[in-house]
């Protein structure tokens, strides 16, 4: 048991957190995995030392400064590590109320994509918000740190909205590529979607081979057991999955994710990301 692969809720003190919570632990319960949350403490280190005027004071008085300043770190230090401790237990009751048995909660310093590059080997779903705490300043529709964790991880990122609807229709927007085809092989296989209604869209640039493709998926998930239904729809990929997604009620999106570099992202911007904002829905990315 203690070896066995976890859905890791990333979460941060934003209110943004009890929906990723309610959706992983959906995840958690289907897949009958443990389940865990973590929230990572950004380190400040940009204590108030260009005010520090060191040079021009007493070596006495310039220790007794530092000293003070680092027991002003340690008190904030404290009183954040307490702030997470009591957030973090709030979603762990959170988590048990809906079902879940003995949910692992843990905090620690370090580097969001750092971090949880780290934590990978050991975890089959990550669950984050596609908002977080610095988008509830800002109103940013995408939090900063999507793309970079989504580059950064080669498992499943389940990224979500605010509301939480538990899901019955999922669409995969299907381009017959690599690695849409390995995602409609892992929902063939995986439990986390057994049961539900699965709709799979094609569209973007007409090709001869589309009919096929599809009818492979069509067929792979039909051997599994799954409701499916499909559709070929020529058309810009972003405004037909947004529309296609309201026209057929769809709880959940599965999808590629960031395909094409950094830079070229940064010069022609990302069609991902063009995707997480037009469909407000959660959206499990693949890379």
């Amino acid at each position: 048991m203690k070896n066995e692969k976890n859905v890791l809720a990333c979460v941060d003190q934003s209110h943004f957190a009890e929906y990723v919570a309610d959706y992983a632990t959906w995840a958690a319960r289907r897949m009958a995995a443990p389940l865990e949350f973590l929230h990572i403490i950004d380190r400040h280190p940009e204590i108030a030392r260009n005010n520090d005027r060191s040079g021009t004071i007493g070596f006495d008085a310039q220790e007794v400064l530092l000293n003070e300043l680092s027991t002003q770190d340690e008190s904030r230090s404290k009183e954040t590590r307490e702030r997470g401790r009591i957030f973090l237990n709030r979603l762990r009751e959170r988590a048990i109320e809906a079902g879940i048995d003995s949910p692992d909660v843990r905090q620690r310093y370090g580097v969001l994509v750092e971090t949880l590059a780290e934590q990978e080997d050991g975890v089959r779903l990550f669950v984050l918000g596609r908002r977080g705490e610095s988008a509830e300043a800002t109103q940013r529709d995408l939090g900063r740190n999507v793309e970079r964790v989504v580059r950064a991880l080669k498992k499943p990122i389940l990224a979500v909205t605010e509301g939480f609807t538990e899901p019955h229709r999922v669409m995969i927007a299907f381009d017959g590529g690599i690695v849409t085809r390995r995602g409609v092989e892992m929902v063939a296989q995986s439990p986390l979607f057994r049961g539900l209604h699965i709709h799979l869209l094609m569209s973007g640039k007409e090709s001869q081979n589309a009919s096929k493709q599809l009818e492979w998926a069509k067929m792979t998930l039909e051997a599994a057991k799954f409701d499916v239904s499909a559709s070929l729809i020529p058309g810009d990929a972003e405004r037909v999955i947004a529309t296609t997604v309201l026209e057929q009620h769809i709880d959940m999106l599965i999808m590629g994710a960031y395909s094409h570099s950094p830079l070229r992202s940064l010069l022609f911007g990302s069609k991902t990301s063009d995707l997480l904002r037009s469909a407000k829905t959660p959206t499990l990315l693949l890379r």
